[in-house]
């Protein structure tokens, strides 16, 4: 099974799981339960339920996520605070109550 010509059939919240997990080679039991069951070829799942993503798989859901983010120019970065915002505990955060100082 090609992921590519099954991408139609996913819902939102599938797309949505696969696009945020991009580097994930071998699907979660739960995600390929859904995958397997709309599918209209057949599936090769491990003895766990999970299905293995061949390397064009891991590419389509990559390009699927540039396409979708390269036109909005919204990048975020998730491990420091967005421009304009204080990071949590910063001097300059209103809402800081600590000192910050090891007593």
């Amino acid at each position: 099974m090609e992921l590519k010509s099954q991408w139609h059939r996913l819902d939102p919240a599938t797309r949505r799981w696969l696009m945020e997990n991009p580097g994930c080679v071998v699907l979660p039991r739960t995600i390929s339960t859904i995958v397997a069951r709309v599918a209209d070829e057949p599936v090769v799942r491990d003895q766990h339920g999970a299905i293995q993503l061949s390397a064009a798989d891991v590419s389509f859901i990559r390009s699927r996520v540039h396409s979708s983010s390269a036109p909005s120019g919204d990048h975020r970065f998730f491990d420091a605070g967005q421009p304009g915002s204080a990071a949590p505990g910063d001097a300059s955060d209103p809402n800081r109550t600590e000192s910050g100082h090891l007593d």
